[in-house]
């Protein structure tokens, strides 16, 4: 079924759907890793975005369930160059196609991915639409343009949990709200390390991580209160990763600013951001963001270089922190833009990649060991 995708800034680009008619809008990025798509698909920090793989064939080994990094697809739309409709893998429980049409996500295919990534790596991420009913350029280019910007948008809002949940046989496990509300016994108070996770759109397998680390992670809403969190009592506090712009969380940044201090705080990708922005900082818009599986990053304390997953499109402005100079930790080699922060004073610290890695390098998995030793360390 032929499609046409059109850009704000009039550019337009043919191809075909291999999901049915539908027609979809949001910010169009793309991604360098050559695996993950399913993964990809199911991150809430794409919440938003039209997403576009490099690399040319998507689909060949199909969907797995163990794969999901949230409880559905978040991406507006999926663009690739060549879709593969018979997958190959003893692990595979369907094909992409219908993975995407279960859900109403539009896929398209047969188009010059690599002159539209070449196009965004010069103008910029932005605004676009992809349609299989309304193929003039002049109309979906005015549709393209009436797309909400990413900058200033609480995307939050439509991935966080209603409900505060633990992690249980590799799923949420949701807590009453009477449990919460009455100061919530940490089930493995004293063997393991309690921390409580504002989700502002985690990743399932950062959880994993966490638990790996010796934690019991307890997920709770974006708007969680500072004084409910207080309560709970926790040896630390997690900042996850999420969609869109850190300002307009204005909430959260509050409540990051009540927190600091009391426990041992680590943030992930908008978890830096916020936490950022709670130290006294600003964020800006990249221009068209940092999204892959190869991205090389420099930790300061040690010299090593690490080769890191990444996918974000604000970041924190260095210089308008502070004390810059005790909160850098790590910086990209590509850039020399701010890959990390660490105020020990605050027990404090924060990357803009993602360690938890799936898929992608391990190179940065240490980080959620860091978190149990500064947890251990803030107990003694």
């Amino acid at each position: 079924m032929k499609a046409l995708l059109a850009l704000e800034d009039g550019r337009t680009f043919a191809c075909r759907s291999f999901t049915g008619p539908g027609e979809a809008s949001g910010e169009a990025v793309f991604n360098t890793s050559m695996t993950g798509y399913q993964e990809i698909l199911t991150d809430p920090s794409y919440y938003g975005q039209m997403v576009t793989m490099t690399y040319p064939l998507i689909g060949n080994y199909g969907i797995s369930p163990e794969d999901v990094e949230s409880n559905r697809i978040q991406v507006a739309a999926f663009i690739v160059k060549e879709y593969q409709n018979f997958p190959s893998n003893f692990r595979s429980r369907g094909t992409l196609a219908d993975y995407l049409i279960k859900s109403h996500i539009l896929g398209v295919e047969d188009l010059d991915t690599r002159a539209l990534t070449r196009h965004i790596r010069k103008s910029g991420a932005m605004r676009a639409v992809i349609s299989t009913s309304d193929l003039n350029p002049d109309s979906l280019v005015a549709k393209a343009r009436q797309v909400p910007s990413m900058a200033g948008s609480d995307l939050v809002r439509y991935v966080t949990t209603k409900k505060p949940y633990f992690w249980k046989y590799n799923q949420p496990d949701y807590v009453p709200a009477a449990s919460l509300s009455n100061a919530f016994v940490w089930r493995h108070r004293g063997k393991k390390h309690s921390v409580v996770a504002l989700d502002f759109g985690i990743k399932y397998n950062i959880i994993r991580c966490l638990e790996n680390a010796g934690c019991e992670v307890l997920t709770v809403p974006a708007k969680t209160p500072p004084d409910v969190i207080k309560a709970l009592q926790p040896d630390g506090i997690f900042l996850s990763n999420g969609p869109g712009d850190p300002e307009p969380l204005t909430d959260a940044v509050d409540t990051i600013r009540q927190l600091l201090g009391s426990v041992p705080v680590f943030g992930i990708c908008l978890g830096m951001q916020l936490l950022g922005l709670a130290m006294g900082g600003k964020t800006h818009k990249i221009k068209f963001g940092h999204r892959g599986a190869n991205q090389p990053v420099k930790n300061m304390a040690t010299g090593k270089v690490e080769i890191t997953s990444q996918n974000h499109g604000f970041a924190v402005d260095l210089n308008s922190l502070k004390d810059h100079s005790s909160a850098l930790s790590h910086i990209n080699l590509n850039e020399d833009s701010l890959e990390g922060i660490q105020d020990d004073s605050l027990k404090a610290f924060a990357v803009q990649y993602h360690p938890e890695a799936s898929p992608g390098p391990h190179d940065a998995a240490y980080l959620f060991n860091q978190f149990a030793k500064v947890m251990t360390h803030a107990k003694a």
